[in-house]
């Protein structure tokens, strides 16, 4: 599928980027055990609280014990980095694995424990434990949110079937802005490029409920149909960069 005009371009400088990718490979590891080890609490510990799973998993990361510090992960997060590429992080940077472990000793809020649910549409729903129930948080609220990949893919497609071309201007990076408005975007996407972009739609509707999204630092991408759509991070939300 060709690049769309007015909105998406090619990414650039695609040699440091895959430079850059080798290193932020590993830090992404080290995120992935940092964000997973309390949403595990409940099924790994049952026994424990979030708080002593966290206090467990600091502690072995500090003290270098990686079969441990793994074994407490979730199982989504032991797909996305093997044992042995593990004990290599913590093998080969001892020094800052113990220095996550010190930060994850000294946590700055109380942990609140998540869960999410996938429609078969794809829109995904969070809800948080409050109190020993389970209550829908207030990011479900918002219809075009842009604080995950996910939600940004799901708010993006809400808006072009609802032709919102004033909040899908919201989508578009910064640097993609100058020329464009929403005027400009309708007359092309109502116009010429009005079939294209309706295959656009349905590829990603039906791709999204089971894609796998990959982060890496500020962007991330999902695949869909014959395509790859790009998104990239400014300023805390999710944005569209590219889709082809």
């Amino acid at each position: 599928m060709r690049r769309l005009p007015l909105l998406m371009r090619a990414f650039a400088n695609s040699v440091p980027a895959a430079v850059v990718a080798i290193a932020m490979a590993r830090m992404v590891a080290v995120v992935a055990c940092v964000t997973t080890c309390v949403d595990c609490a409940a099924l790994q510990h049952p026994d424990d609280n979030p708080q002593a799973v966290l206090h467990a998993y600091a502690r072995a990361l500090e003290e270098g014990r990686a079969d441990e510090a793994y074994r407490l992960l979730s199982d989504e997060a032991r797909r996305g980095v093997s044992l042995e590429a593990f004990r290599r992080m913590v093998k080969d940077d001892p020094e800052g694995v113990k220095e996550i472990g010190r930060s994850l000793e000294r946590p700055t809020a109380p942990p609140v424990v998540t869960a999410s649910v996938t429609s078969p549409s794809g829109q995904e729903l969070n809800l948080v434990l409050e109190n020993g129930k389970w209550r829908v948080d207030a990011s479900t609220i918002d219809l075009y949110a842009q604080d995950t990949p996910r939600h940004a893919i799901q708010g993006f497609i809400r808006a072009i079937e609802r032709k919102r071309y004033d909040i899908l201007m919201h989508y578009v990076p910064e640097t993609h802005k100058e020329g464009l408005d929403a005027t400009k975007l309708q007359t092309a996407w109502e116009g010429h490029e009005k079939e294209e972009i309706q295959q656009v739609v349905g590829a990603l509707k039906q791709a999204l409920p089971t894609a796998t999204i990959e982060e890496t630092g500020e962007r991330a991408t999902m695949p869909y149909g014959a395509g790859t759509m790009q998104l990239v991070r400014e300023h805390g939300l999710w944005k569209i960069e590219n889709f082809d």
